[in-house]
This record gives structure tokens, sequence and C-alpha cells, in this order.
């Protein structure tokens, strides 16, 4: 009994050795991941504050995803001063700033290690119209400091552009960088106040149209016309029925061939269902036979 005690003795104080041993190796294994971790950090910290991670010019800056505006304009719109860390950089808040620029739709930018530097992506807005807008002194639009203000009695007129979501873009943000600048054919009359509601829907119709469209006059809520190839044609009060009509302008194509375009002073598609012609006599005329 007593050398079975003896053996059990020995074997726990052999236990006891080897859980002090590995408690030992745990204690040496977190000392030296905690030298490793602090040297690494130190590391990355004493590289982040070294001269090459500082952007010098905005030739550190790529510029991805601009067809209208020039790589110069996007970077101009940066607000950074140079020399500037790389690190005290924030690329969200320069996102959101260039999201606030009438010419940009979406903007992402990202930070480049190798070389330094910052990766914008940009969404430009496309014109698709110059819009010409007339209103009372003192009025939103009036605000705008647009290229070709002219006063017109007790109006004042504003020339800008618009996109296919209704945005008005002043006209100096793309042909000041470019002045050669192609411009949209389409020209819009009217207060974008007023017709911002039912623009998209109306471009989108019109875009889909094969009869090519020149004006769009909205100076009159009640009554929207459009200067057309066939002539002009009032659309009366806009309203659900836009697609509509736009489709039957298509259905047109052959008018000139039936009528004498010159005798012709405006066709009627206020009602979709019964499309008149005014002629010149001031006579009308049902198109129904036609379409």
């Amino acid at each position: 009994m007593a050398g079975i005690v003896s053996v059990s003795r020995s074997d726990l104080e052999g236990r006891r050795k080897k859980l002090r041993q590995k408690r030992q190796m745990k204690i040496i294994q977190t000392i030296w991941q905690t030298i490793a971790v602090s040297s690494l950090a130190g590391g990355l910290l004493w590289m982040t504050t070294q001269p090459i991670w500082v952007l010098t010019t905005p030739k550190d800056i790529e510029v991805y995803g601009n067809h209208l505006l020039s790589r110069e304009t996007i970077q101009s719109l940066l607000v950074l001063a140079y020399p500037q860390s790389l690190w005290r950089i924030e690329p969200h808040r320069i996102a959101e700033s260039l999201k606030q620029q009438p010419t940009i739709a979406q903007a992402t930018v990202s930070r480049r290690l190798f070389p330094p530097g910052l990766i914008v992506q940009i969404k430009e807005r496309v014109p698709v119209a110059i819009a010409h807008s007339a209103a009372p002194s003192g009025s939103i639009a009036q605000s705008h400091q647009e290229q070709g203000n002219t006063d017109d009695g007790h109006k004042k007129v504003s020339v800008g552009l618009l996109d296919a979501n209704g945005v008005w873009i002043p006209i100096e943000k793309y042909t000041s960088g470019d002045p050669k600048l192609r411009l949209p054919s389409l020209k819009v009359f009217g207060s974008p106040e007023q017709y911002r509601p039912y623009w998209t829907q109306l471009y989108q119709a019109l875009s889909q149209s094969s009869v090519n469209v020149k004006e769009i006059d909205l100076r009159d809520p009640t009554n929207l016309i459009l200067e057309t190839e066939l002539g002009n044609i009032h659309l009366g009060a806009p309203s659900s029925l836009l697609p509509e009509k736009i489709r039957v302008i298509a259905q047109m194509r052959n008018l000139p061939a039936q009528l004498n375009p010159s005798q012709i002073e405006y066709i009627d598609l206020k009602n979709p269902e019964l499309p008149l012609v005014q002629m010149n006599q001031k006579k009308q005329q049902p198109l129904s036979s036609t379409l």
C-alpha cells in the first residue's frame, strides 16, 4: 500500500510540473505576441509618417468615369491642400462633396497605396436639353447664375442645361472646361419648378419616339407645345396620357404627304383619341382617318 501511495504522489508531482511548464510557455508566447503586434503597429505608424505617403500635386489623383468633364476639372473640385498626408484624407467626405456638384450624379473615392494617391470614380449628369427659364425677379429660377442671362421685360431669362431627371445644371459648368463641347439640340422653355414633376416621364417618352422634337414649350401649364418635324403639336395640360399622346405623334409620320405643311397652324392632340389639325384658314380637320 505504501508503494502505491508513493507512485501516486510522484505522478501528481510530475503533472504539476508539466502544468507549470505549460503556463510558463503561454506567458512567454503572450509576451512575444505582444512584442510582435507592438512592433508591427509601430512599423505601420512609422511608415504612415514617412514623406512617401503624401499627395504632392493633383497628378496623384486618378479620375475615372468622366466623359464630358476633363480630369483637370474634376481635380479642381476636390477640396485638398498640397502637400497632404494620404492618411489624413477622408475619402467619404470628398465623395460627398463631389456629389453636391450639379454636374456629378454619383462619386466614390478610395486611397491608392502604391504609388500613393487617390482614385476618384464618378458618374456625370448628362445634359439632354438646353433650358430657358423666365421668372419674375426674386424667384428661385433667378437665383441661378447661369451663362446667357438676359432681361426680357420684367423677367430674367436664365439659360442652363437639364439632364434626364430634370436636374438644372449651370451651362458654364460644362462649357468653361471645354468651350467646344457639343451641347444638346433640344430646347425647353418654361419654369423648371413647374415641369420638374413630370419631366422624366415626358423626356423618356420623347426619347423613344421616332419623331424629331426640336423644342418643348412649357410656359403655359394648361398647354404643352412641341415643335416637331411635323409642325407644332399641342398636347394640353400634362397628365398620365402624355406617353400615349407621344405615341400618337409617331403614327402621324405620313401627315406631310397628305396635307401641305405650310397650311397647318398646329396639330391638336389634347384628346389622343381624336387628333385634329388646325389649318391656317381656322378650320379643324380630324385626323382619325389618316392614323
